[in-house]
């Protein structure tokens, strides 16, 4: 199956301001955050991407543009189902303040259980993100071939739910996961099991994710990517 490249959008003024921005309209990429997604797009400019898709919220839609600015004809398509988290009543609030709220530590140690007042619960976020990572992966797979890679750009949260099921972890574990704005963190889906394959990666070369041309062997059918592990390594 195809690989995919999460990317958590740069920093914004929220991240900076110490509010809980969630789905707040008009939040864009500060001025070092426009600086991390031209950092990410030119980190990104020499894979061959059959896609990108995107949150439909400012910060990942500019991060977005940065990334589809390094490769002709390639357009950013949205997907609510990749928006950040609804927090519901926390959405706007100093996180200071939010943490003398009696939810902050069901937050922090018992995420599966939370619905945010008026808001999503954190097992929907994880559910309707998965689902549109999975969507967007089979249907790049079949246009594109089984070795494509593919861009998706999203939040910290929603990100982190997304490695917590490849992973095959709990929800509750999500939050020892770290996910730095602008970072990529990539994840190969294949028939029986995901394959983590960066996290929280800011720095790294990426030309060795380009699938290496298949060999052809005579009398018989090119190999096709298994879903087993290596063992012992590489």
């Amino acid at each position: 199956m195809p690989t995919v490249i999460l990317v958590r959008h740069g920093r914004s003024s929220a991240n900076t301001s110490g509010v809980l921005a969630g789905r707040t309209p008009g939040v864009k990429l500060d001025e070092t955050g426009l600086q991390q997604a031209v950092a990410v797009g030119e980190r990104l400019a020499g894979l061959p991407l059959a896609a990108i898709v995107t949150s439909p919220l400012d910060r990942c839609k500019q991060t977005a543009a940065a990334i589809a600015k390094h490769h002709e004809g390639l357009r950013p398509a949205t997907d609510r189902r990749l928006t950040e988290a609804g927090y519901g009543d926390w959405t706007g609030k100093q996180i200071t303040s939010l943490m003398k709220d009696p939810l902050w530590p069901v937050v922090q140690q018992h995420p599966s259980a939370v619905t945010f007042p008026n808001g999503e619960s954190m097992r929907g976020m994880q559910q309707r993100a998965v689902d549109a990572i999975r969507s967007h992966d089979a249907a790049v797979a079949q246009s594109h071939g089984a070795g494509a890679l593919w861009v998706a750009v999203s939040h910290g949260d929603v990100i982190k739910a997304i490695v917590a099921d490849a992973l095959g972890q709990h929800l509750d574990t999500f939050q020892r996961i770290v996910v730095d704005t602008a970072s990529t963190t990539i994840i190969t889906y294949t028939l029986t099991r995901p394959f983590l394959v960066r996290l929280n990666d800011s720095g790294s070369e990426l030309a060795s994710l380009v699938p290496k041309p298949a060999k052809k062997t005579r009398g018989k059918k090119s190999a096709v990517p298994s879903s087993d592990a290596v063992v012992g390594g590489r």
